[in-house]
């Protein structure tokens, strides 16, 4: 639609007036600091350069706080910290700084503890690693033929980690671990295997043939921890040459796939022995079965663990950085755990407040946010407790996006505040302003929930995705809260002791 010439002529002029006024500025602006800078300059030169300190003071100030409410502060990479090499001062230091925070930094103290007991004894430590069934167990009956280890036909016989005690032709003092075979029923033997397989110096990965894909990821697991590591082709004796000679090749293929840089002398075919059933018939015809002893055949084994011992060093190292991973992922571990008490922690006063606050409203409006400092004050809690720096305009911006969702969900708060409240005997007829501190208090838990979900996933506060997940899940958090918030509402309601 075309403006009319009053109209037209009203904004130019309003233009005109405008730009009057920012030439008159830029002048007056213009002759009061040359004014100041003459008078500066006929003045001592101490007035003069403390005026000028003063200046890029307040320049600086003004610029940080720019930067503080303007620029997004970048959050530290998880995982490259988690690739980074760790040292016993990295780990320590983080290990303080959080049991001054209330974690429980028990476990990964345990295992620096564990290391340090090994350091001492000065023993090499070699862990048998594989599936249930693959004769660990029967290979280290093979190395030390004294030693009291349980075979078991039916599989999985180990069910806790063992250490066997072995000296080879050097003199060397080995400890031979044998740890739960995985792929079994029982759960949580996997990961005693796998850590126990990172305190150890070096890992023998033990299989009767070509992998599994379970135990091509278990291999692939064990590269990445960066110690020695042999792969022994238990059984051998079931295959011929032939046979023997292609399995050994796919077992290469299988660590070039997985990353990992191993010599051949590192991939063995072994025989452990033991006993084989046998049918005899006798000179009348009649047949019966009796055990036979196999040979055990491990001489290449034997090789290549030495080849491994001729730099004790280079393996230490190795074993205690795999250690100290271990001791940082049992950390984080236990950091997470603090991380979900403590934000049930900040969740609940948050909600408290918003029901005691709406309690005390005269006229409740339908907004969670008109207690916006509680809104701001709980998210910039979460986001301290997760490491997450986000600016003020964020906060702000994750609040009024929350807030513009809250009037789609506040029936369904008061529909759910009401139905939690009548399943409290004893109150009657459910007051309406006793609803209302309710709901408010659902949608304060819904936000708070939703804030730490997007925080444990993304690691930092990105407004419209929180808000997008806030949306996402407000009715889920909603109904699941509504018996906790409604009793804290009877706990706070006026005229209860």
């Amino acid at each position: 639609m075309k403006l009319d010439r009053f109209i037209r002529i009203g904004i130019a002029a309003v233009i005109g007036l405008l730009l009057v006024v920012a030439i008159g500025a830029l002048l007056f602006i213009t002759e009061s600091a040359l004014n100041v800078w003459d008078r500066l300059v006929e003045g001592p030169k101490v007035l003069l350069y403390g005026y000028m300190a003063i200046m890029a003071v307040l320049v600086v100030a003004a610029l940080w706080l720019i930067w503080r409410l303007v620029v997004r502060r970048k959050i530290p990479d998880v995982r490259t910290k988690a690739t980074r090499k760790l040292t016993q001062s990295d780990i320590r230091a983080r290990l303080e700084e959080a049991e001054a925070s209330g974690v429980d930094v028990g476990a990964a103290q345990l295992e620096l503890q564990e290391l340090a007991v090994r350091q001492a004894s000065g023993s090499i430590h070699l862990c048998f690693f594989g599936e249930i069934s693959t004769g660990k167990s029967s290979l280290i009956r093979a190395l030390v033929p004294t030693a009291d280890v349980t075979v078991d036909v039916l599989g999985g016989s180990t069910t806790d980690v063992r250490h066997y005690r072995w000296r080879n032709d050097a003199g060397n003092e080995i400890l031979l671990t044998d740890v739960p075979g995985t792929g079994g029923h029982e759960e949580g033997l996997g990961d005693v295997a796998m850590q126990e397989a990172q305190r150890s110096h070096v890992v023998l990965f033990v299989c009767d043939g070509d992998l599994t894909r379970p135990e091509a990821a278990a291999v692939e697991q064990l590269l990445s921890l960066g110690k020695p590591l042999v792969m022994v082709m238990n059984k051998s004796d079931r295959f011929n040459v032939e046979e023997r000679a292609a399995l050994m090749q796919r077992l290469l293929e299988h660590l070039d796939r997985a990353g990992g840089e191993i010599a051949r002398d590192r991939v063995v075919a072994v025989t452990a022995g033991g006993a084989t059933d046998v049918v005899e018939r006798s000179s009348d015809g009649t047949e019966s079965t009796v055990k036979r002893q196999r040979p055990a055949d491990i001489g290449v084994l034997i090789v290549a663990i030495n080849r491994l011992l001729e730099d004790p060093t280079e393996i230490d190292e190795r074993r205690d950085r795999a250690v100290f991973r271990l001791a940082a992922d049992k950390l984080a571990e236990a950091e997470a755990q603090y991380r979900v008490q403590r934000s049930e922690q900040v969740i609940r006063n948050s909600t408290r407040k918003a029901v005691v606050g709406a309690l005390a409203a005269v006229s409740p409006g339908t907004d969670v946010l008109i207690q916006g400092y509680i809104g701001t004050a709980m998210t910039q809690e979460l986001c301290k407790l997760y490491d997450a720096t986000p600016r003020d305009l964020d906060i702000e911006e994750f609040l009024n996006l929350s807030q513009s969702r809250v009037g789609r969900a506040l029936p369904l708060s008061l529909a759910v505040a009401g139905n939690g409240l009548k399943a409290f005997p004893g109150i009657g007829t459910v007051a309406g302003g006793l609803v209302h501190a309710v709901a408010y208090g659902l949608i304060f838990d819904a936000l708070g929930r939703s804030l730490v979900m997007t925080l444990s996933k993304h690691g930092e506060l990105v407004p419209e995705v929180a808000a997008k997940e806030f949306e996402e899940g407000i009715s889920e958090h909603i109904e699941a809260g509504v018996r906790r918030v409604a009793k804290m509402a009877l706990e706070e309601r006026p005229g209860d002791s």
